[in-house]
């Protein structure tokens, strides 16, 4: 792999300053574009021969850096289960849940036996809700098992970090946004059509009388939902979903509600001060409730019901789901392998039990020391950054820089696993098994309502390929499957270590002073700590950021949301240029070595391009673009390289080049 980073870099390179030769000795050429200048298009001259190369797997609606390693993490994760079913170890609790789960998820011949047995019981209890209070009371006391009108999290208070407390907070739509009901767009138009049509085939499988007539009902009540729910750009921002409420207040901006028949049944006995984060939603879903006939709302759960738990329902259902969240909404002609929806599975309900095997198996201690000499250098270099700025005064400064130094900092894998003691999961009952683990999640969940938040806590699993950075803690967090190449290489130069795993520890570091992550304080609380003229020059510079992303358009008709994508643009391009100036301090005033012909901030800046190789289908492009506070891969790649003064320097770059940005017009953050 790294060959064929160095050939599509070396191949790029040379061909942008007029040297490459027909076939350079000893480097592999096919990941690159020998017809692309970098100049032009840096993500296509490393990536092209790639992409160009690349067929999409049937059942893949994204492919790329990421997607490989999480491939790889799933064959692991495979390996390990499947090892524990064919030779439990004495004694094991957790290597018998695994095994258990396992055993159940992948036993097709069980579920198609059993058919809707397992859900008729809840199917029941549905029929008997009679009055919008035992249709709170039934959503309370299944929290999770569908993802209903509210949700309630148990999270960090944002105004008071070190406590966990209740969240109030919109859902209950089985179209992926509030948009795909409400914009006139032909795309989102057929992927409305090809929803009822998806709800009339789960009503139809499950023996109703009247399919079709129900499948409108439940669309016509979620797009009454969708009307009501505040759009993403706005749910970014903490302020506005920060709005903590007595259960009294709560009852009086909507009244009617049988709020503590919710509470009660979901175990939340004592719940103030309480959270609500869109409470204009509350307010509007409190008429809809008093006004949508209840047996609207039970065809709505039960088609719900249906739909999220449809991998552990016969084939027919599995299908059905395949057909509309996969084949319409993502463009895959396939269905994921059975074993690969099971380590999904497996790894959502005992991430931590099967972490543990893979940390031992995967992640050599070896990472661990070079990582967190890494991330001291990426924290150095950006508290430099921050001195260095010139649109900051100094006593902003000093706040940022206190927060930089609070930063808590998790690699690799927890200190502490969690206990999942008292689950009981059984090798013959896939859907039972789903339930028991959302319900003993949930009981976890309950259990720290009120209570102080636990630090050493890690909220995703080592196994992840992904990184992470939290607002109300203050903390980045690096899982150990995230480590490998083309991320992390201990075997690579460090020029095309700090390009990659460099400038994605930058990014996590930056989303702490992104346009959201800057309104916390080092404690994690929601605080100003921004002088009026300070914000505003911050401000000013990410207005530029939204137009630039704005004027992107990786779809017909469907440019980026430079707001939805703001924060995480922020981070990229500040995680980009702290990473340079780490890689330069790590030199200690050496020259960086040429490699294949490379320089080392052209190899850096093949190390970030390389990163997010990947392509996308038109239709996960297009949920992307609605959804995905993330730019996609080419505009992440590019869209901060032309902002960076030594990718100019490095490249030649000249007005004329697709990647040219005269000086004064570089967006400069951090």
């Amino acid at each position: 792999m790294r060959r064929c980073i160095r050939a599509a870099v070396l191949a790029a390179c040379l061909c942008a300053l007029g040297e490459v030769s027909a076939q350079p000795t000893g480097v592999d050429r096919s990941g690159f574009d020998a017809r692309t200048r970098v100049q032009d298009d840096l993500f296509r001259a490393v990536n092209g021969g790639w992409l160009d190369a690349t067929e999409m797997p049937p059942d893949k609606p994204v492919l790329g850096s990421f997607v490989v390693l999480r491939d790889l993490s799933d064959e692991r994760v495979r390996a390990i289960a499947e090892g524990l079913v064919d030779r439990p170890p004495e004694g094991d609790a957790d290597a018998a849940r695994i095994a258990a789960f396992w055993r159940a998820y992948t036993d097709t011949a069980t579920l198609e036996r059993r058919g809707l047995k397992a859900v008729q019981p809840l199917f029941e209890q549905i029929d008997r809700l009679d009055t919008p209070g035992a249709l709170l009371a039934w959503l309370g006391a299944h929290q999770a098992v569908i993802e209903g009108p509210l949700m309630l999290r148990i999270r960090p208070d944002a105004r008071e970090p070190s406590m966990q407390r209740v969240h109030l907070m919109q859902g209950g739509l089985g179209l992926p946004d509030r948009d795909y009901y409400l914009l006139p767009d032909e795309r989102y138009a057929q992927a409305r059509a090809a929803y009822r049509h998806h709800l009339q085939t789960l009503f139809l499988l499950a023996g109703s009388p009247e399919p079709a007539l129900w499948a409108r009902q439940v669309f016509a009540l979620e797009q009454q939902l969708a009307a009501r729910q505040v759009d993403r750009v706005t749910n970014r921002d903490p302020k506005q979903a920060y709005n903590p409420m007595s259960l009294a207040q709560l009852r009086a901006a909507a009244p009617g509600v049988a709020w503590g028949a919710l509470f009660d049944a979901a175990g939340l006995e004592d719940v103030e001060p309480l959270v609500v984060a869109q409470p204009g939603y509350v307010v509007g879903l409190a008429a809809l409730l008093a006004e949508a006939p209840i047996v609207h709302w039970q065809r709505y759960l039960k088609a719900h019901l249906l739909d999220e738990a449809s991998e552990v329902l016969p084939a027919a259902f599995r299908e059905a789901r395949f057909v509309f969240r996969d084949s319409v909404l993502r463009g895959t002609t396939a269905q994921r392998p059975r074993w690969q929806q099971a380590v999904g599975a497996l790894n959502a309900a005992l991430g931590e039990a099967v972490g543990r095997r893979y940390v031992a198996l995967h992640y050599p201690p070896g990472h661990q020391a070079r990582m967190q000499a890494m991330v001291q250098h990426l924290l150095r270099a950006f508290d430099e950054s921050i001195g260095e700025l010139r649109w900051m005064s100094a006593a902003t400064k000093a706040q940022a820089r206190d927060k930089l130094a609070k930063m808590q900092v998790k690699i690799g894998h927890p200190q502490r696993w969690r206990d999942d003691s008292g689950l009981e999961l059984k090798p013959d009952d896939a859907f039972g098994n789903r339930l028991r683990v959302i319900r003993h999640e949930w009981q976890r969940q309950v259990a720290r309502a009120g209570r102080p938040v636990l630090r050493d806590e890690w909220s995703t699993t080592p196994q992840t390929v992904n990184a992470f950075y939290s607002s109300p803690r203050n903390e980045i967090v690096f899982p150990a499957a995230v480590l490998q190449p083309p991320f992390f290489d201990p075997q690579a130069d460090d020029a095309q270590n700090y390009g990659a795993i460099g400038a994605i520890i930058g990014h996590e570091i930056s989303h702490g002073f992104d346009d959201r992550g800057s309104q916390f304080d080092g404690e994690g609380r929601l605080r100003n700590w921004w002088t009026a003229e300070d914000r505003a020059a911050f401000d000013a510079l990410g207005a530029r950021l939204v137009a630039q992303y704005g004027a992107y358009e990786p779809l017909a008709g469907k440019r980026i949301n430079g707001r939805l994508t703001l924060g995480e643009n922020i981070a990229d391009l500040s995680g980009l240029q702290v990473a340079y100036k780490a890689w330069q301090r790590s030199l200690d005033g050496a020259p960086a070595p040429v490699i294949d012909g490379l320089s080392g901030a052209q190899r850096f800046f093949v190390g970030w391009s390389r990163a997010w190789r990947g392509k996308l289908r038109a239709e996960a492009e297009l949920l992307r673009l609605t959804t995905d506070p993330h730019s996609p891969p080419r505009y992440r790649a590019n869209g901060v390289a032309i902002n960076h003064d030594a990718f100019h320097e490095a490249f030649g770059t000249r007005p004329g080049d697709g990647m040219f940005k005269p000086e004064a017009e570089r967006i400069r953050l951090w």
